[in-house]
Formats: structure tokens, sequence, C-alpha cells
């Protein structure tokens, strides 16, 4: 495909006012590959992101090759990074992408550096490297590369099959410095999937690059992460999600809530509203005290969720405390945790809470009816809830990219 044909003319340019400002904006495409979607290539100033730490480890370091992330997915956290330049956390963080195209040959000038200590590097902790564009810009192989020449251990977390493309040069990596692979698989079922995350591969396609990763002999963890509340959160289909992660060979799950900061959260809700309306006060009692769903709500899910990862015989997940993505199996395995921050739940919402169990609802063999995602959850056993004390969690959040309480619960 020829992309210069596809140049757009800097006047264009100029309607996006935080763009036009870069001094370091090469050009920007649009092709009918990619309907909808703007390509905006810069040169990088730098590859490497310093993450400073806040637990034992002292600091952490992040790549992102993209800023906005054609995925799509409604409730993506790195939203709001697209606001510093002066585009919207909705469409434009959808179709408006950045490209660092110059980011491996940046990166591998900051490795060669005798100050460089050869910290593990996490790869998606804030937009996602094998989103499609990569398909056509391939910095991940030069990435890839550059990180294992110089002795460097990768993390990388993705919903991108596009990471099987990879898998020789990830397997090469793997002989000289420890690489460690996720794929973020939220949601098992389809029409759900494909509502909320509208850009991704589908939860069947990622769970077979989970067994591609693994028939060569690399490990891959599985983030179930966010869960959604009243949509993913039902007995069923986190039964059903732990099941197909542990028979595509997932050696590994994490998992936590849906955390809204603001310009997400409305984001959201506009898609909460025209797809299930019925959930829209739900999710406005459930939020009321902040972007964290409430530390009642946060227990009673890890209550529910716990059983069923030993189960299924998965082990526990381990999150970096700086980063926030997978945590390198080159750092020590026991990072300092801190008690979890929340807010108080409303009385009407904590009595609403607890009721009585619903009946599990099996998947529906097609069509809308209820499948392991749908219909109201918050169901529990014979009986009522009965709360406890909210379980501790790591520290862990990427100083620009993600809010405090932005963590992976361990389990």
């Amino acid at each position: 495909m020829r992309w210069s044909s596809q140049e757009l003319q800097t006047e264009q340019v100029g309607a996006l006012p935080g763009l036009a400002r870069l001094n370091n904006l090469v050009r920007s495409v649009q092709t009918p590959e990619f309907a909808g979607i703007t390509f905006h290539e810069i040169l990088c100033k730098s590859a490497l992101n310093h993450v400073p730490g806040q637990s034992t480890m002292p600091f952490g370091y992040t790549i992102n090759p993209y800023r906005g992330c054609s995925h799509a997915c409604t409730y993506c956290f790195a939203r709001t990074t697209h606001q510093y330049l002066d585009l919207d956390a909705g469409k434009d963080f959808d179709s408006e992408i950045i490209v660092k195209v110059n980011v491996a040959e940046v990166l591998r000038k900051e490795l060669a550096k005798p100050t460089w200590g050869r910290h593990p590097v996490a790869l998606g902790t804030n937009t996602d490297p094998y989103q499609r564009a990569e398909g056509r810009y391939r910095l991940m192989p030069g990435i890839i590369t550059a990180l294992a020449d110089s002795k460097t251990p990768i993390s990388i977390l993705t919903k991108g099959t596009l990471l099987r493309r990879d898998l020789d040069l990830l397997v090469e990596a793997s002989e000289h410095v420890p690489v460690d692979l996720a794929m973020s698989i939220a949601i098992y079922d389809d029409e759900l999937q494909q509502s909320v995350e509208p850009g991704t591969p589908t939860t069947k396609a990622r769970l077979a690059t989970v067994t591609a990763v693994r028939e060569r002999g690399l490990d891959c963890g599985v983030f179930l992460m966010p869960i959604l509340p009243f949509l993913t959160d039902t007995r069923a289909h986190l039964d059903e999600a732990l099941r197909r992660a542990k028979a595509a060979g997932a050696t590994s799950v994490l998992y936590s809530g849906l955390n809204l900061k603001p310009a997400v959260k409305d984001w959201y809700l506009l898609w909460l509203t025209r797809e299930h309306p019925e959930l829209v006060g739900r999710y406005r009692e459930l939020y009321a005290g902040g972007q964290y769903a409430p530390k009642e709500y946060r227990t009673w899910l890890a209550a529910r969720i716990k059983p069923l990862i030993r189960a299924h015989g998965l082990e526990r997940g381990i999150v970096d405390p700086a980063t926030g993505g997978l945590r390198s199996s080159a750092l020590p395995a026991s990072p300092e945790r801190m008690p979890t921050s929340g807010s108080r739940t409303p009385a009407p919402l904590l009595a609403a809470l607890r009721v009585p169990a619903a009946p599990s609802v099996p998947a529906a063999p097609s069509g809308r009816g209820p499948g392991p995602g749908r219909g109201p959850s918050l169901e529990t056993g014979p009986g009522a809830i009965t709360w406890a004390r909210a379980a501790d969690a790591p520290r862990s959040l990427i100083a620009a990219e993600l809010p405090l309480d932005l963590t992976p619960t361990l389990f």
C-alpha cells in the first residue's frame, strides 16, 4: 500500500491544534485500509519512559510506540492521555493515532548509554503495542531486538494477536533475557466483547494466541481485567473465563474491577446508555464516590473469583509494582503491598448488594439471550453476602499514566 499518496495537507493537520504545535510531526496519513483513522507520524526524542517507584523497587521503565488505540475499548484508562494534545478522550483516542516512527532507533541509542542499568522494560501498560497499526509500521521487531541485544528484560501485555508474528524474535530473545508475556482477555461473551471492545481481536483469537505462545515454550499470563459490574462479574461468566484461559494454556491470571476516570466514565456511560440503559442508574450509584468501585464491591468480587481461580488450578499472577504491567521474572517474586483505599458504599447500594442468590445462567447458544456475561449479577450462594475487610493490594501505578488505585488484584 502506497501510504505516501494518502498524506494529508498541512491545513488539514492544522484542524488538530495540539498536533499542529508539535515540531516533530512528520506527516498525517489516512488510508482506505484503516477507514476513519488518521495516523500522525512523529519523530520521538526519547523511547524509554522512566516511572518513579512507589515501593521497594525504585523505578520502572515503559515504552509506548503509539498514543491512542484503534482497539477502541470503551473503558480504556489511557483515554485521558489524548487530552494533552487537545484531542478528546472519546472518538479521537480511537481514531487519531500517534505513531513514533523512529522509536526503535532512539531506543537503541538510549540502551547503548553506559548509564543504562538493564532494568526491565514493560510494553502495553498504556496503549497497545500490537494494535492494528503495528501490522503496517512494524515497530515492535526493532524494539524487541534492541532490548534483547542490550540484555534488557522484556514484558509485553497486549490484546493484539499480531504478537504471533514476533514469536520467533521473542523466543530468540528469551535465550538471552527474561521475556514475560500476557494477553488481556476480559470478556468471554462474544456479542458483549465486540460491542465494548469493537476494534479488538475476538476472545477466541486471543486465546489461540495464548496457546501459540505456550507451544513455543514461553509462559503466557491472562489479564482478566477489567471485570465489568453487572455484566461480566457473574459466577457463570467468571467460571467460563477461567475455564477457557486454563484450556488455552495460561500460566497465570490477574484480575481487577473497572475503574472510571472522569473522561473515561463519560465515554463508557455513553456506551452503556446505548447498549444497557437498564444499568446506567446502578453504575451511577456504584461509582458515586469517584472513579473506583467501592471497597465492599472489590471485596465481594475477590470472594467470588478466588475460589474459582483455585478450582481451575490457575496460578497467581504478579503485577509489576512500578509499571502496572506484568511483573518481570527478572524482579524479586514478592512486591511490597499496601492497603487498598476506597470510598464507602452508600447504604441503599449496600443493601441492594446483599441479595439472595439468583440461579446461574448457562451460556446461550446464539442470539442475545443470557450468556455467561449477561443480566444482573451480584448474586451469591444461599443467603446474604457477608462483607470482609478488603484484601491488601500491591503498590502499582504508572506515574503519568495510571491513577493511584488502578492496580490489578493479586490472589
